[in-house]
């Protein structure tokens, strides 16, 4: 066996998450979300491809509310680190920005052009210039971050910046060793040690760490959940500050309306956190 007691096809399916969902339904999640961003994209004046860096992906969207001293959420995209643009997770700001948040969208070289090491690089270095230029649209000291699946993960691993006010990682991967051992390290090429060095799970930040969310949907597959949970487990275990938020009813892609809608719980969660 492989990993946990799964052969590679048993560990590649307990990660597909298109496969689980189905894709039709996965496909009309991303054509649906696309033209509700396209519509928060046309209405809101935001910021739009600003670069952090010199990367062709190294780029950032805010959009802010409209209110003074307002808080602002940096999402960062899923897509297992090689797939997924910023811009189809606009439509995040039908809940966001009535709320009265900023939302940032930060956007990162995909695998197999940047290994880990250099994603996880980038996406430090966007949060690094939202932070050291929030004062220009909100308050600087409310500036939390997000992410789903990929972006669960990378959310993790750009905790380490302290000016952070707190996060909320979604349906995230805190361990890559079975990452490294299934279908996805086709592109991601990862080794152990990378695997290891990039791990949310094997290197929890400080005890001055920002309070974290970590929420997954209990019909998503069995090995998202456990990823989730083993994270906050070990997260509760250092004395860090956050809660665990499953949520019933929800797979792998609906999770994220939580965060679109305006009587989301993870809205919700967000609001309560940037108090």
């Amino acid at each position: 066996m492989l990993y946990r007691g799964m052969d590679r096809a048993a560990l590649d399916a307990a990660y597909n998450n298109g496969a689980a969902v189905g894709l039709a339904r996965r496909d009309q999640y991303a054509a649906d979300r696309t033209a509700r961003s396209n519509v928060i994209r046309k209405k809101v004046g935001g910021r739009v491809d600003v670069a952090y860096g010199p990367g062709e992906r190294q780029r950032l969207d805010v959009f802010p509310c409209g209110k003074p001293g307002a808080p602002t959420l940096i999402f960062i995209h899923g897509g297992y680190w090689q797939m997924n643009d910023k811009e189809p997770s606009t439509f995040l700001g039908e809940g966001l920005l009535p709320a009265g948040f900023n939302l940032a969208l930060v956007e990162y070289t995909l695998a197999p052009a940047a290994r880990m090491d250099q994603i996880v690089a980038e996406v430090r270095a966007g949060v690094g210039w939202i932070l050291d230029h929030a004062a220009e649209w909100g308050d600087p000291r409310r500036v939390l971050v997000s992410g789903h699946s990929a972006g669960g993960h990378l959310t993790a691993m750009a905790l380490i910046d302290p000016r952070l006010a707190g996060g909320i990682a979604i349906s995230g991967l805190f361990d890559l060793d079975p990452i490294r051992l299934n279908y996805l390290n086709d592109k991601l090429r990862l080794d152990a040690v990378e695997a290891e060095r990039n791990s949310p799970m094997r290197h929890l930040p400080a005890r001055s760490a920002p309070p974290l969310v970590v929420s997954v949907g209990l019909d998503e597959l069995p090995e998202l959940v456990r990823q989730s949970a083993d994270y906050w487990a070990a997260w509760q275990r250092a004395g860090l500050p956050g809660r665990y938020l499953p949520l019933p009813g929800h797979e792998h892609f609906s999770i994220l309306e939580e965060l679109a809608r305006p009587d989301g719980t993870l809205l919700a969660a967000l609001v309560e956190m940037a108090r």
